[in-house]
């Protein structure tokens, strides 16, 4: 498996499919949205207690503290609870992390050549699982974005931030790929070299954050809108 050969392509286009298909079966009331959530989450929490099982934790480069590991808990109480806070915060941070994993995966050499391999399968398994979840959470129509959804995530991006660089720089690690970006092709890559990636990544985190919060409350107040007027009619 390498970048953009058939099987990549075919798991992003699978992904999308999925998400758009489960998304709009919750959203119409076709199929029942409770075992929909709790699959999600119990296929997110299995793959995740397995890495831990395989890649064991070791002090300080492999700790379960990267940005996606606390979107996938988010997003598995999220699942579990409809809790509007995590789901928000996974809503984007998923959408763009995850999305964005998917679409430039960061997969070893050897890994890529030893497909199909667990590693592999793993990390798709994970950024899939999250795209897939917070499309029917979201899009579903099950948590809808609130209108401070977009600061309130921005400010806890800065928090997850501020206490990983402090870490990265105590401990030599690179979490959120601050010190240093990823091996393979990225999106960071045209966003110049350190550290001013990140001062225009995070100038322009508020662009992606409403890109992804308008097409979700325009779907929300199309609904509305067409509530009231079938409402108004009935009345009539």
């Amino acid at each position: 498996m390498r970048p953009y050969d058939a099987t990549h392509l075919s798991i992003i286009g699978v992904t999308i499919a999925l998400a758009v298909l489960l998304a709009r079966l919750c959203r119409s009331g076709w199929i029942p949205t409770k075992p929909v959530r709790y699959t999600l989450a119990a296929i997110l929490v299995l793959e995740e207690v397995t890495r831990y099982a395989y890649f064991p934790m070791q002090f300080p480069n492999q700790l379960p503290i990267h940005l996606c590991t606390l979107t996938l808990w988010m997003v598995v109480y999220g699942c579990l609870t409809l809790s509007p806070v995590p789901v928000e915060f996974a809503y984007y941070t998923g959408m763009i992390g995850a999305g964005m994993a998917l679409l430039t995966p960061d997969i070893p050499k050897q890994v890529q050549q030893a497909w199909p391999s667990y590693p592999g399968v793993r990390y798709f398994v994970e950024h899939a699982g999250i795209v897939l979840a917070v499309a029917v959470l979201v899009f579903g129509k099950l948590v809808p974005l609130r209108k401070a959804s977009i600061w309130r995530t921005y400010g806890m991006l800065w928090v997850c931030t501020l206490v990983l660089g402090w870490f990265n720089w105590q401990f030599g690690t690179n979490y959120m790929f601050l010190c240093r970006k990823p091996k393979n092709p990225s999106l960071l890559d045209v966003m110049g070299p350190w550290p001013f990636y990140i001062l225009v990544a995070a100038l322009i985190c508020p662009l992606f954050l409403y890109g992804l919060w308008w097409p979700a409350r325009m779907k929300e107040e199309m609904r509305v809108e067409a509530a009231e007027v079938s409402g108004a009619q009935e009345m009539a």
